[in-house]
């Protein structure tokens, strides 16, 4: 009998910018963000099985949390309560997005994993319910869904593709700490208030330096309650802003993870051997994000 398998990768979520723009009755901040994907990412595999389980493996496996805080299984578990399919699949997750870093890596896994399952278990799920399934796990787990470069705002649900963007040499870094998203929200709500977002027009078909300084006009919104948080993230930003062909240096999401903007690939990717060799204690990952014409 030969046992039904499907696979996916699952890039990294990048936070271009990110506008904290408001707070709703409920609490949940509002936002606007660009976010593209790619450079680093996981995999996911999922099998027919006799229940549900789940297998962790890769260099991030141990800090993948378990139990009803996982959002690969919420994911799995809210799939079936939603479309009435017993809960059976094996589900194997090759963890090499940082957990906690601002990446969307659990969002990636969750997204994936409701795609992945709605093939296996053979249900039919349109993008608006597919959708609305994944706002329920996680606020980054719709604009997962899509998983290429999109206007994400309100607490997430609220999605627009983004084309005509240039082809972004990115240099990844985290200074080895955890980030739990909802503390720097809260430290935000300590000392900030939302703001409009305030970002010209997007620049059309731009070239890359173009682009750069459209992006630098920007900003992180949580990044000062981030540092004040992680001290470690500044010395992030100062190191890649170090770097001449560094366009751009700013923490993605709610960090502790930054990017730089490189002028080419090469110099990415120099300037990543640098780091790595400067200090051995960060993750660090060099790519490009090939966005769609």
């Amino acid at each position: 009998m030969t046992v039904r398998r499907l696979a996916a990768t699952v890039p990294a979520k990048i936070n271009l910018d990110l506008f904290v723009t408001g707070r709703r009755p409920d609490g949940l901040h509002e936002l606007d963000s660009l976010v593209v994907f790619g450079v680093v990412a996981d995999r996911i595999e999922v099998e027919e099985a006799g229940d549900l389980s789940l297998e962790v493996a890769g260099p991030f496996a141990g800090a993948v949390p378990h139990g009803e805080s996982n959002l690969v299984l919420r994911a799995a578990r809210t799939l079936a309560e939603w479309t009435g399919v017993e809960p059976r699949a094996h589900i194997r997750l090759d963890k090499h997005i940082p957990p906690a870093a601002g990446l969307g890596g659990g969002s990636g896994d969750a997204a994936a994993t409701l795609r992945l399952l709605a093939r296996l278990w053979q249900v039919r799920l349109d993008l608006p319910e597919l959708l609305d399934l994944a706002v329920r796990i996680g606020a980054d787990v719709p604009a997962c869904v899509f998983a290429e470069s999109v206007r994400m705002r309100g607490i997430g649900e609220r999605l627009d593709p983004v084309r005509g963007l240039p082809d972004l040499p990115l240099v990844l870094v985290n200074p080895g700490v955890e980030l739990p998203t909802a503390s720097v929200f809260a430290a935000f709500a300590r000392a900030h208030a939302p703001r409009p977002a305030d970002r010209p027009p997007l620049p059309a078909r731009a070239p890359l330096s173009v682009f750069a300084g459209w992006l630098a006009g920007g900003r992180n919104d949580l990044e000062p309650a981030a540092r004040s948080l992680r001290p470690e993230i500044g010395e992030v930003l100062d190191e890649l802003a170090s770097f001449e062909r560094c366009y751009l240096a700013r923490m993605s999401g709610s960090g502790a993870t930054c990017f730089g903007l490189f002028t080419d690939p090469a110099s990415a990717r120099k300037a990543a051997e640098e780091l790595r060799a400067r200090r051995p204690g960060w993750w660090v990952a060099a790519g490009v994000v090939e966005t769609r014409p």
